[in-house]
């Protein structure tokens, strides 16, 4: 499957190009920015009697290694949930991981610890992954996990899984993941399959970015207020 149309935008003076694959990239300094992979859920889930699909992990980490040979980044940054349970830990989720890994061994890989990082323990040493605290400075990006403001930084964070919901003339809906933009603190979408999701709501001062199929594309700006939401972590 070949890979999506990027959108470039400007966020705090420097070119990022928004993926469609729920991913960012900054091609000045050749840093792939990925949030909320949560590798082994749906494992986590079966260990637990649940009756959900197999197969996640392979599909994530093939996606990943689709972007990484395309872009062909010097370091890699995951904006913490990168483990989603101690239960992950399988030996089927730990051999997908070495494996590939080893197909990308000369690469810079740096994980911000995550709330479910916690639980779930640092990644495994063999798969050589740096593991730091937020915030994790990157060029002129602050790497966190959860969204925050920085005093010298602009800020990428995940934790939120944010989607957006998109309504037809016909009174048809579609709930779309997507990047959220608010001043000097962005969200990205989560990157794992099976992640779940808040619907944002648009107000002003934020600004909302699609990603659907092949392509990212910026959402109209609203003056209406926010509805009352609740904000769940995942």
């Amino acid at each position: 499957m070949s890979l999506g149309k990027p959108l470039p935008i400007i966020y705090a003076g420097h070119i990022v190009w928004l993926l469609p694959e729920h991913a960012l990239w900054w091609p000045e300094g050749r840093v792939l920015f990925i949030a909320d992979l949560h590798l082994g859920k749906a494992a986590t889930y079966r260990a637990l009697g649940q009756p959900v699909p197999s197969g996640t992990t392979f599909e994530n980490l093939r996606r990943l290694s689709q972007l990484i040979s395309h872009y062909q980044p010097v370091q890699l940054v995951f904006l913490g949930d990168f483990l989603h349970a101690a239960q992950a830990r399988t030996a089927s989720v730990l051999s997908q991981l070495e494996v590939w890994r080893q197909s990308h061994v000369t690469l810079n890989c740096t994980l911000v610890r995550g709330n479910h990082d916690s639980r779930a323990g640092d990644p495994p040493l063999e798969v050589n992954i740096h593991v730091v605290n937020e915030p994790y400075l990157v060029g002129p990006f602050a790497a966190c996990h959860h969204p925050q403001t920085h005093s010298s930084h602009a800020v990428l964070a995940g934790h939120l899984h944010p989607a957006a919901q998109l309504q037809g003339p016909a009174r048809d809906r579609l709930r779309l993941a997507c990047f959220v933009f608010e001043g000097r603190s962005a969200i990205l979408p989560a990157f794992g399959e099976f992640t779940g999701g808040y619907t944002v709501e648009p107000k002003p001062g934020v600004q909302l970015y699609a990603a659907g199929g092949q392509a990212v594309w910026q959402l109209a700006a609203t003056s209406k207020g926010a509805k009352n939401a609740k904000i769940q972590p995942f």
